[in-house]
């Protein structure tokens, strides 16, 4: 069993992913996003299941430096936006086989794993 987690470092929810499956022995790829920006394949993925606004920080300082409070782009847009700023996802996005989850999501991911 493998788990793809894509965050970044300094977020909380998605150091509580990474230490989730790590306490359970399961091996994790981690997509640092503030390195490598998730590709726009995968981001469809997730919003195909979630809908494009679930992937958007609204929160996020980069949200606010952006000003995009006021903006009203389309979903592919927005697809593209968040491909050229990932700091505007929602962290952590997780992928296990054909499954996902946005945030931190034990119950789900305890699922997963059988437990």
């Amino acid at each position: 069993m493998e788990v793809q987690i894509f965050g970044t470092r300094k977020s909380a929810d998605t150091r509580k992913a990474l230490r989730f499956f790590s306490e359970r022995r399961i091996k994790t790829h981690f997509v640092d996003l503030n390195e490598r920006a998730a590709a726009l394949g995968e981001l469809r993925r997730f919003a195909q299941k979630f809908g494009v606004t679930a992937l958007i920080d609204r929160d996020s300082r980069r949200y606010a430096e952006l000003g995009l409070g006021t903006s009203r782009y389309g979903d592919e847009r927005w697809l593209e936006k968040l491909a050229e700023e990932p700091l505007l996802l929602k962290t952590p996005l997780v992928r296990f086989q054909h499954q996902l989850t946005i945030g931190a999501d034990e119950p789900t991911w305890k699922q997963w794993i059988g437990k």
